[in-house]
């Protein structure tokens, strides 16, 4: 049997005109913006009259630590929501949208796949509404208004040894990484160091998709923090007056973005901040939006349930309010079986043995998940070669834990192959057991923030500062900014700071490299380890079998 490709069967697909999928969701025509046919933005003034109405029940799809086997997020939350609608739901989801650097790189695009997939899949890849370079010059206009001030006086006295902000673009460059700017004599400035990060790890992506509105949105930026005098006194883009201008630029994207599943539900696809050095979720604003408008939202959180839930939960929900009821995090044989020790040229052999050894990580993430106060369950998301043996085990490990785990198709069967998990799901709403609670409060010190996470959701013995971070601590809270959340960036492939470590890795010591205050996105970042925000590209990138063919369609897209 020939198998299709992603993006062969998006092609196949037959998708309703937006305003068809709006009004599903009894949204009028006057209140979406088309882009063209099967894409359109939702107006503020629409999104402001919903405020009344009461929220739905929100469900988040997360995962175990991933490994080059694939996980499925998306693809899972997407054929959730299929399945919820095929028993009979109001549902929908929200995603991110994806960044052009790993579209080109290695890792593809983030659309789902398979029969579990959103359309038009080759725009939502590709340039879509146009958000990321609306983000990308909204920065790029701050890093100018920056050198700008600093050539013509420099009445903020901003150190240019200090200067904070980087500039961006979405594309993965490790060329840009470290540069050297001004060069060329008197006219051009004054000669510095800076570098670039890819656009999704701009503080401007975290502020749009953490912002409530458009005042909100223009007050997050008025406080990103660009630099520091001589004397280390933090510098605002308020001081260059950027924040109006940049807002001008954001107006359009703030909107959300709906679009539809291949089954024709409707999907907010909106925002997409980084998952290491951001929280890695969709925007507020989307979210929230949603809650109006079904009476079940699924979203997802980047990586596994180590990053992206914990940063959903203490970053997204504490900001936003938002309590979620459920929690779906999904598993596939494959990768336990990585987990357990098998390389991926021996993923297609059953090992039972190996997935047991491997559902170490899984519990490790159901019990974090219990943390939050949130009930879990989990979804295998199936793969031809798995025999039943080994998805027994996968089940026989959830049940240990006090939950369960469904087998789904959606890959191949689209929502048909979820029922049984949207099933569960409905009943997990109905019993209404969660009760949400962040792991830290506000109030608790940095520091202590920083090493709760790490002993409690990273099993970790304890974490090591050198005195120049333990200084930043300090600083930080002296400066007011203690009661804010923490980011931590991480690898996403372990438990522990080094990504050779599957499994469930304990006992270890998480060092902190560097703080980094987001004062807009009101989070302080941790970084540990070898952390990049400026990918590379691999020895074979994706982009090397990205082409149009005769026909002008778009061949390599993945």
């Amino acid at each position: 049997m020939t198998v299709k490709s992603d993006i062969e069967i998006a092609r196949e697909a037959n998708p309703l005109p937006i305003g068809q999928i709006a009004a599903k969701l009894e949204v009028p025509d006057d209140a979406i913006v088309p882009y063209g046919k099967t894409k359109a933005k939702l107006t503020a003034d629409y999104i402001q009259s919903l405020q009344s109405k009461p929220d739905g029940k929100l469900v988040l799809v997360t995962a175990i630590s991933p490994t080059p086997a694939g996980e499925g997020k998306t693809t899972t939350t997407v054929g959730l929501t299929d399945g919820l609608n095929r028993i009979g739901q109001k549902a929908m989801c929200c995603l991110r949208e994806p960044s052009l650097g790993p579209c080109f790189g290695m890792k593809g695009g983030a659309a789902g796949g398979g029969y579990a997939q959103v359309v038009p899949m080759e725009d939502i890849n590709l340039h879509f509404t146009g958000d990321f370079h609306a983000i990308t010059s909204a920065h790029s206009l701050l890093s100018a208004l920056i050198d700008n001030h600093i050539y013509w006086g420099n009445g903020a006295e901003i150190d240019s040894r200090r200067v904070a902000w980087k500039r961006v673009v979405d594309m993965n460059d490790r060329a840009l990484r470290s540069i050297v700017n001004s060069l060329g004599g008197v006219a051009n400035g004054f000669p510095r160091e800076d570098g670039f990060d890819i656009t999704v790890a701009s503080e401007v992506m975290a502020i749009l998709c953490l912002a409530m509105d458009l005042k909100d949105l223009e007050r997050r930026l008025g406080n990103i923090v660009v630099g520091y005098t001589r004397d280390r006194k933090p510098i605002k883009a308020s001081a260059v007056n950027g924040q109006g201008a940049m807002t001008v630029l954001l107006k359009d994207a703030l909107m959300p973005n709906m679009v539809q599943t291949l089954e024709n539900n409707p999907v907010f696809i909106h925002g997409g901040p980084f998952a290491n050095i951001a929280h890695g979720c969709n925007s507020v604003l989307a979210t929230k939006t949603a809650l109006k408008l079904s009476d079940i939202v699924v979203t997802e959180a980047g990586f596994g349930a180590d990053l992206g839930a914990e940063k959903f939960f203490d970053i997204k929900c504490r900001k936003a309010g938002l309590k979620p009821e459920a929690v779906v995090i999904v598993a596939t044989v494959r990768a336990l079986k990585m987990h357990g020790g098998v390389a991926k040229d021996g993923l297609k052999n059953e090992n039972v043995a190996a997935v047991a050894e491997g559902c170490a990580n899984l519990r490790r993430h159901i019990e974090n998940v219990n943390k939050f106060g949130v009930p879990a369950v989990v979804a295998v998301n199936k793969f031809i070669t798995d025999t039943d043996a080994e998805v027994q085990e996968v089940m026989k490990a959830a049940e240990s834990m006090g939950t369960r785990a469904f087998a789904c198709s959606h890959w191949s069967d689209g929502g048909a192959g979820t029922e049984g998990l949207a099933q569960h799901i409905t009943s997990m709403l109905g019993e209404g057991k969660a009760n949400f609670k962040p792991l830290y409060p506000d109030d608790m010190p940095l520091r202590d923030k920083v090493k709760t996470v790490a002993t409690e959701i990273y099993r970790a013995a304890d974490i090591s500062c050198d005195a120049s971070v333990e200084k930043m601590f300090k600083d930080l809270e002296d400066a007011g900014y203690g009661h804010l959340p923490v980011c931590m960036a991480k690898t996403q492939y372990s438990f522990s700071t080094d990504p050779t470590k599957r499994g469930a890795p304990e006992g270890h010591i998480v060092p902190i490299r560097e703080l980094r205050l987001s004062a807009g996105a009101e989070f302080v970042v941790v970084v540990t380890g070898a952390i990049m925000t400026m990918p590379g590209l691999p020895r074979k990138p994706a982009a090397d079998s990205i082409c149009l063919d005769d026909d002008g369609l778009v061949q390599g897209l993945f």
